[in-house]
């Protein structure tokens, strides 16, 4: 390799591969490998399987949908007799300001389906006696209760009746009190004050308060409302955006096929300019907010908050915004100045990648499978996340106002009243609580969790695995045909596919795994951090970041390990721990061309990827900000404008992800390839090389016998 001014060293890392007449390419003549590992995921899917079963029979996803009365029973389920009963009553949702609802989840209150919630104030005492108001009334009673005999004391006692009802809204199928404010007086109902049934004026505040902690997700859920409501009107839009990414992809891997080199120049400028028109934009609204009343308020002086719209009319954001522009710009410039030789040699290896892919046109298709395999992965984890999470039963437990040593007891409803509780505490109620359980199954839930999870990542990288040793193959055969392509199988894709599936499911499974492993500590540390945060131990967070940062190091070292394994896999056939050492010391022996040439390929493709983003990203952003004139009344009215254009950007990332992929993929594969062709061969006529005339002039090497390739 002189004519690179690279020399090969030797020793530490292996000897270099020496030359193999009957070497042309993937070996046909293989085995089968890491079989143990085949079995071994043979058994875990089939386990999961059975977990997956185990969970559809007990889960129950209406406890998710549908909100729970006292008994456990659902407010509008068809098919019961709550189905024309959605909404949730509580019989005193003052008792919500308590902090059980923080601890246990559950108000301790009576809480009972109804068909609409209340419109007007009443208070038992005042309407038993008067048959058109206790008819009205009597809805907002338990449905089995019967007034025959019972004086108002003791149907208060028993809680048959709530002891009053307040107007109220239905939000997220519950009943809370119809708050409005005039002139800064908060009112319920155009009252201020109100009845408690119980002989005792109050003041609305006092059922604002219980609200608020009925439901401790509140506010999250009014945005979650409006960027469900901001999705419905804009889904059909979003979808446009996506299919122009999905085609702006296309035509640059077409154009790449017959123009690499000005493509990726263009590419380059196309970057500098989208960043540099980034930052005058930044510039721009900084300098118009300037004297705006509220525009100098400080980030962390605001906190948190839900309208992201806030975030926008402060100078600080947009002044982030542009630093942060202006140093990837210098960034990707610095990098272009000193890295503009080893760009040449990779524009070179991009141009091979667009012929391998244009003589192997179906592999730009071949993700859609990976992608829909994928998709079969997460909706099993998820579906089987659901039922898991909602196959516990009811738990009833004993709420009560006063001291009682039962409280927070767990009880039966159906003979609660038969037991001495009632009688050593009468204000208890036996109400539900949760779902949750104390079987053997319950005990091992977590257990079913954790297993899940863990399947999910090895079958979800297994899937990704497949992809990349199929399309490395088909390349391969692509750069190891002497005569391109009368030496190329007729269908490369099929037949590495093939090969994958018969003889290396095995190894593919040992490389998930190792790295299903490792994600799945990722995934514990995470939660052990969120569960820290509130933790005043600076030295186990300290700790905790620590580990997180070499997990995340490993990750993406086993990555980057397993792809080049699983090339060497589809070359040679060899087994996992094999193909990685070989791969390794191969990659080692020429670690400057790794570290430049194959990086600053990725790097090109990156910015092929953030030239797709940034041009649907800035077309979004214009459309739904209704900037665009010529449609400005065709844009939707949104409660946050930054939902759909998210969701495009994150969108066209991942469909510009899957295009280039294949582009990353050829790439690695035909560099591995070409550094086993330095190695094997020399040029001669009895050795030639088999790397393209284009790589052969741009380092200085070329065959000197007769033979050519194209």
């Amino acid at each position: 390799m002189e004519g690179d001014g690279e020399k090969i060293p030797q020793g530490d890392y292996g000897e270099p591969q020496k030359y193999d007449p009957t070497f042309k390419g993937p070996i046909h003549n293989r085995g089968c490998t890491d079989i143990i590992c085949c079995i071994l995921i043979v058994i875990a899917i089939l386990g999961y399987f059975v977990v997956g079963f185990v969970a559809w029979t007990h889960g129950d996803p209406r406890k998710v949908i549908y909100p729970t009365d006292s008994r456990g029973q659902f407010c509008g389920q068809l098919g019961t007799t709550n189905e024309k009963k959605p909404f949730l009553f509580y019989f005193n949702i003052m008792k919500c300001a308590s902090p059980m609802v923080l601890l246990e989840f559950q108000c301790p209150t009576t809480q009972i389906c109804v068909e609409k919630c209340p419109q007007k104030f009443m208070t038992y005492l005042k309407v038993y006696q008067n048959q058109q108001d206790w008819n009205y009334y009597r809805q907002f009673c338990k449905p089995e209760f019967n007034s025959f005999g019972k004086s108002p004391p003791e149907v208060l006692r028993d809680g048959d009746c709530p002891a009053m009802i307040t107007p109220s809204k239905p939000f997220t199928q519950r009943c809370f009190p119809a708050v409005s404010s005039k002139k800064g007086v908060i009112m319920v109902g155009n009252e201020t004050l109100f009845d408690d049934g119980r002989g005792t004026t109050r003041n609305v505040t006092d059922l604002v308060e219980g609200a608020k902690k009925a439901n401790v997700v509140l506010e999250a859920r009014q945005v979650a409302m409006k960027i469900f409501e901001d999705y419905t009107v804009s889904w059909y839009w979003i979808i446009i955006a996506l299919v122009i990414a999905m085609v702006v992809s296309l035509i640059f891997v077409v154009l790449l096929r017959f123009l690499a080199g000005i493509m990726v120049w263009v590419m380059i400028v196309m970057v500098i300019a989208v960043l540099g028109y980034g930052i005058f934009h930044c510039y721009m609204e900084y300098a118009r907010l300037k004297g705006e009343p509220g525009s100098d308020v400080n980030l962390t002086d605001l906190g948190f908050q839900t309208d992201f719209r806030v975030y926008l009319h402060l100078r600080q954001t947009w002044l982030a915004f542009m630093i942060i522009l202006c140093i990837m710009e210098v960034i990707i410039i610095l990098l272009l100045i000193f890295l503009r030789k080893r760009i040449l040699l990779a524009i070179a290896l991009i141009k091979e990648a667009s012929r391998a892919v244009g003589y192997i046109m179906c592999s730009l298709v071949f993700p859609l499978l990976t992608f829909l395999l994928v998709c079969l992965c997460i909706a099993y984890w998820a579906i089987t996340a659901v039922f898991l999470s909602t196959s516990n039963e009811a738990i009833y437990k004993v709420f009560n106002e006063t001291a009682c040593q039962y409280a927070g007891k767990t009880c039966n409803p159906e003979t609660f009243n038969t037991t001495n509780i009632t009688k050593q505490c009468p204000d208890a109620r036996c109400l539900f609580a949760f779902y949750g359980g104390e079987s053997y199954y319950h005990k091992y839930l977590l257990f079913f969790q954790i297993y899940n999870v863990f399947m999910f990542l090895w079958l979800a990288n297994f899937v990704i695995a497949l992809g990349q040793v199929t399309l490395a193959g088909a390349f391969a055969s692509y750069y190891w045909a002497f005569k391109k392509p009368d030496d190329m199988p007729a269908f490369p894709i099929f037949a590495s596919l093939g090969r994958a599936l018969r003889y290396h499911t095995g190894s593919l499974a040992f490389g998930s795994l190792i790295l299903a492993i490792v994600q799945l500590i990722r995934v514990i540390l995470e939660y052990l951090d969120h569960q820290l945060k509130s933790s005043e131990n600076a030295c186990a967070k300290f700790f905790l970041c620590c580990l997180k940062c070499c997990f995340w190091c490993l990750e993406k070292f086993i990555k980057f390990l397993n792809r080049n394994a699983y090339i060497m896999i589809a070359i040679y056939g060899t087994n996992f721990c094999t193909s990685a050492r070989n791969a390794f010391l191969l990659l080692m022996r020429n670690i400057v061309r790794v570290a430049v040439v194959d990086k600053v390929t990725d790097f090109l493709l990156f910015l092929g990827k953030l030239l797709v983003v940034g041009c649907t990203g800035i077309l979004a952003f214009f459309f739904f900000t209704h900037r665009i004139k010529i449609i400005q009344d065709t844009a939707p009215h949104l409660n946050y404008y930054w939902v759909p254009i998210l969701t495009v950007v994150i969108g066209s990332y991942l469909i510009a992800h899957g295009f280039f992929s294949v582009y990353g993929m050829c790439v690695d594969t035909l560099f591995l390839c070409f550094l086993e062709d330095l190695e094997r061969n020399d040029g001669s006529a009895e050795r030639p090389y088999f790397m393209s005339t284009r790589l052969k002039k741009l380092l200085s090497k070329k065959n000197t016998g007769p033979a050519e390739t194209k």
